[in-house]
């Protein structure tokens, strides 16, 4: 009894630490995201008066609050999105590959975006939000489907290879369409994955997806610790698998739609921050997720902040800094979890 007791204070001791440790970090790598930018740095005493008494004529004062502010806080919901949806797939699915960007799902919506830009001339916001979440559910499909008939059926190695197969077969079909309706430019931008042109209209937007989004990983997150123990366990302790996985493809597919719908498709803070989170306050997905949120803001952010700074007065684009960081985590993951398989 000693003993459970000195675990349990000890685990709460180390989650309350890192929940105000990622807390303190997000604030100062938020105020360094809307300090710095690729053509123009704002000082710390322009921002305090600027958020003190805002002059609509002072164009320092434009540039925050028009476009480092908003730009900050879409960084901070997208990586909250990708990296919840990473720990719920990777809970639910027990696989440690799995992630957004790896099993179809942002491809999916990807090619959806560009098929939206075939059909519209100029389409609006709602119209892209409504075909990234219809791709990302058909790209999803797909990988499970081609897993799901392979010879000996699923395992971890199988579904990410099925995963970088669709995800390779799908960009092939929107840099086609992209080059048979001449909308590459569009499409390109998508496949970057890019915080450069995000307007408060998209947060207002997508706030309250992200915000249901959160709450719906929340509300499932005691399931899927039981689900991450495997099927016969969760069943034996009377949890609704089929149900809970419903739920949990619905708010994937939420979180990450309204994510690629913003800013295009940026790969592996879904797969990087699950595995973080879990190294420090183990695998309870009522701490792994809220934690995950915090900390996957807090890792875009950072890509943000050095994709502006790397290549001054140019931008590199955040989906090509958090590649640098995931490929090499992946490869990692794959071996380790393609052992003996």
């Amino acid at each position: 009894m000693k003993r459970k007791l000195h675990k349990f204070a000890r685990n709460y001791a180390r989650s309350t630490f890192s929940f105000f440790t990622i807390v303190l970090l997000i604030f100062i790598v938020f105020v360094l995201s809307i300090r710095f930018g690729a053509y123009e740095d704002l000082t710390y005493q322009v921002i305090w008066h600027s958020l003190l008494t805002y002059d609509d004529t002072n164009s320092e004062h434009i540039i925050l609050h028009e476009l480092r502010i908003p730009r900050a806080v879409a960084g901070l919901l997208i990586g909250s999105a990708l990296a919840v949806s990473g720990a719920i797939m990777q809970g639910v699915t027990r696989n440690a590959l799995a992630s957004p960007s790896i099993l179809g799902v942002t491809s999916g919506a990807g090619l959806m975006l560009a098929i939206a830009y075939a059909m519209f001339a100029n389409p609006n916001f709602s119209i892209l939000v409504l075909f990234s979440f219809i791709g990302a559910g058909f790209g999803a499909a797909l990988v499970f489907m081609l897993t799901a008939i392979a010879k000996d059926g699923m395992t971890p190695v199988k579904l990410a290879l099925a995963g970088a197969a669709i995800s390779a077969l799908l960009n092939a079909l929107s840099t086609t369409i992209a080059l048979k309706f001449d909308i590459a430019k569009d499409v390109s931008y998508w496949y970057a994955g890019s915080l450069s042109t995000i307007q408060l209209l998209h947060i207002k937007i997508a706030l309250p997806f992200v915000i249901v989004g959160l709450l719906l990983a929340m509300t499932l997150a005691k399931s899927i610790s039981i689900m991450s123990l495997g099927e016969e366990v969760a069943t034996g302790l009377g949890q609704r698998t089929m149900f809970i996985r419903v739920l949990c493809t619905i708010t994937v597919l939420l979180l990450t739609g309204i994510a690629v719908s913003i800013a295009g498709i940026i790969g592996f803070v879904g797969l990087v921050v699950p595995h973080i989170v879990r190294a420090i306050i183990g695998v309870d997905y009522r701490l792994v997720i809220p934690l995950s949120a915090l900390t996957g803001g807090c890792l875009l952010l950072v890509a943000d902040i050095v994709g502006r700074l790397i290549m001054s007065p140019f931008e590199a684009p955040v989906g090509a800094v958090t590649a640098i960081i995931g490929v090499p985590f992946f490869l990692y993951l794959a071996r380790k979890n393609g052992r003996g398989i």
